[in-house]
């Protein structure tokens, strides 16, 4: 640069100077950084709450963040890793670099590969800003001694290394890139519901090797014994009969058109979506209602004069009528509405059967502070007599779904009580 230009540029900061001190007078936080980090950890507590990474690396009854948890994978129980910032435990020797990494990548600092249950899958598309923000706010945490076993999987799904191969077949990394066609709250609501919010880790089906079918993205999948529905725009199955703003009040309250947040949804409202903002809710649902509507074709109910629906019905009257009422509307508020649920037409009845065989609590929000409970009435029912009451919700008051057999449920009780009845 030459002495002239280095003058002038030397003369217009002189003259700025005055400036720039009332500006930092009258404006310090827009002037001056931010010296302890608060605005850039509040932001990394909004995106790790978005994110909702306390429901997984959380153990029941342990410190929030130590991990410890067990997920349910087809392929054995992995433990949840402690993400406090302790050093032997926990990521206080990570920069944001290993973190940025792990996220974008599927890989730990010494470079072995990550199983899939971190949805990295789905977290690559997080942009590096905001996964430097989410490690300082993991940073700013009390650290936590928790030694966490990390190969809990049988052989030979314990070899990291395989992870190669599946990552080839199934992964591609890459951060969130917006469809210029689409409107900035479209793409803010894809950016959290396809990358941060990862849905589709649980509302999508797993092929053989445990990745999403990418042909049934959102149409719907099976966590811990629960079914999570569709939620693509499908009128039968899925979120065509909701409004935007129906969607945006189940996401902040649990509950939405008599329908109540339960079993693992319960926690994702209560630990993530009830805190978000509501714009950010109400882009999710903007981009959720304007994906296409994909579903199985809707079958034609049994009749009412078929057998295992006269059973079912009386069934219905003795157990369930004194909250569900006859017509299947529920209360308002305490007791979910049946007629029309997606938990009764959807395609797999796990989640129905679930609930009716151990009971259930609904989500608690600020909104709604008290949580609905549904007892349970696996102690008193048989196989064949919840298969009867379940087949007769899916077919009745305008529903229209398949038929449960006893064998069906024989296989769920099983599962969610560790004993067939």
């Amino acid at each position: 640069m030459s002495s002239i230009v280095k003058q002038q540029h030397a003369g217009r900061f002189s003259r700025l100077r005055p400036w720039l001190a009332l500006a930092m007078l009258a404006f310090p936080s827009a002037v001056l950084a931010d010296p302890d980090n608060s605005v850039e950890l509040a932001r990394g507590k909004a995106l790790v709450t978005a994110g909702d990474c306390v429901a997984c690396h959380t153990a029941p009854g342990g410190v929030p963040f130590a991990g410890g948890l067990a997920l349910q994978t087809p392929f054995g129980a992995i433990m949840t890793p402690n993400i406090t910032p302790d050093n032997p435990t926990g990521i206080g020797s990570w920069t944001a670099d290993d973190f940025a990494h792990a996220m974008h990548e599927g890989k730990r600092p010494n470079g072995t590969r990550l199983y899939p249950a971190f949805p990295y899958t789905a977290y690559t598309k997080v942009t590096r800003a905001d996964s430097d923000a989410i490690f300082a706010y993991l940073r700013s945490l009390e650290p936590v001694s928790n030694s966490v076993n990390r190969s809990t999987l049988p052989f030979p799904f314990n070899i990291r290394s395989s992870m190669a191969v599946w990552n080839g077949l199934f992964f591609t990394p890459g951060e969130f890139k917006p469809d210029p066609t689409k409107s900035e709250e479209y793409n803010r609501g894809a950016y959290l519901v396809d990358g941060l919010g990862h849905c589709g880790a649980c509302h999508t089906p797993l092929n053989a090797f445990g990745a999403n079918k990418a042909d049934r993205y959102l149409q719907g999948g099976v966590v811990d014994n629960w079914t999570a529905p569709n939620i693509t725009n499908d009128a039968q199955a899925g979120l065509g009969k909701w409004s935007v703003d129906e969607v945006v009040q189940y996401l902040k309250t649990g509950q939405a058109r008599g329908v109540i947040a339960s079993g693992p949804m319960k926690d994702v409202v209560e630990n993530s979506t009830a805190k978000m903002p509501d714009a950010d809710l109400k882009a999710m649902a903007v981009y959720l209602k304007e994906r296409g509507a994909v579903g199985p074709s809707a079958p034609s109910p049994l009749a009412a004069s078929d057998s295992r629906m006269k059973v079912g019905e009386a069934i219905f009257i003795d157990t369930c009528a004194a909250c569900h009422v006859r017509s299947g509307d529920g209360i308002p508020h305490v007791f979910p509405k049946l007629a029309g649920a997606t938990i009764a037409t959807q395609e797999d009845p796990a989640s129905l059967v679930h609930i009716v065989v151990t009971g259930g609590q609904a989500a608690a929000t600020d909104t709604h502070p008290t949580a609905p409970t549904m007892p349970s009435f696996g102690y008193r029912l048989s196989d064949e007599q919840i298969a009867a009451v379940v087949t007769y919700v899916r077919n009745s008051w305008g529903n229209a779904a398949s038929p449960v057999t006893a064998d069906t449920v024989k296989g769920i009780r099983a599962k969610v009580t560790g004993a067939a009845d």
